[in-house]
């Protein structure tokens, strides 16, 4: 249980989960924790399992082998949000974008105005989200996000299609959300990104976690042969 009564989410616990989609071999044996506290990033190339830990995170899908809790509850989590790299803008406006996302809300302890202003669109709260730029529509899916009330953020390569800009504005965000004790969880293949974020890493290569550990010390010395290539700007498949 939280401070205020309802059931928490965290520490969501990995137990030996694997994924297996026909003969392809997704993930493999992933033990991991998203526990309270500053962001966990997913890092790796793409195409190594991090939005398939998220998927599973949010319990948009089930693992093959192994079992995965929510405050060590089976089931799924009931106060998990997620972002993805590209997200669907329905055909009206910011404002109404968020209105759409408050209706589907739990608890509403925000409203469209103050979503508006936390991510820096109070001014485009009437034009159509379809028409926002790539990092108006990221910022926009990060205030539909946060209209759930989440204690959990799950934000998959968030910045992967932006310029340095609207990059550095995603950034700030996710840096203020997390703040104010939303637990967040990033995957990005970015090294920059991950050290300006991440509270802890969790390097994936090919379906597998090769090491999880403070931020400062995965990128002082890695732990792994895989990592330290990755790190040092090798061609890691």
């Amino acid at each position: 249980m939280s401070m205020h009564g309802t059931l928490t989410d965290l520490p969501i616990r990995f137990e030996r989960v694997s994924v297996t989609a026909g003969a392809a071999t997704i993930l493999t044996d992933i033990t991991l924790t998203f526990a309270p506290g500053a962001p966990t990033v997913l890092l790796g190339p793409n195409g190594c399992g991090k939005t398939t830990i998220i998927r599973l995170a949010m319990g948009l899908i089930a693992p093959t082998s192994g079992r995965i809790t929510w405050g060590a509850r089976p089931g799924g989590g009931t106060r998990c949000a997620m972002v993805f790299q590209r997200p669907v803008m329905l055909r009206r406006s910011a404002a109404a974008n968020i209105a759409y996302a408050l209706n589907g809300a739990v608890s509403r302890p925000r409203d469209v105005a103050e979503l508006l202003r936390l991510v820096g669109l109070a001014p485009l709260a009437d034009r159509p989200a379809r028409r926002l730029s790539g990092g108006e529509q990221q910022r926009l899916a990060l205030a539909r996000a946060l209209a759930r009330n989440p204690e959990v953020l799950f934000l998959d390569e968030p910045t992967a299609n932006l310029d340095p800009a609207s990059s550095k504005s995603v950034e700030d965000i996710v840096r203020d959300v997390a703040a104010s004790g939303v637990k967040v969880v990033l995957a990005t293949h970015d090294l920059g990104q991950a050290k300006r974020l991440g509270g802890d890493v969790a390097f994936l290569l090919r379906g597998r976690l090769h090491e999880h550990g403070p931020a400062a010390q995965f990128f002082a010395q890695q732990a792994t042969p895989q990592a330290a290539a990755f790190v040092r700007g090798d061609l890691v498949i």
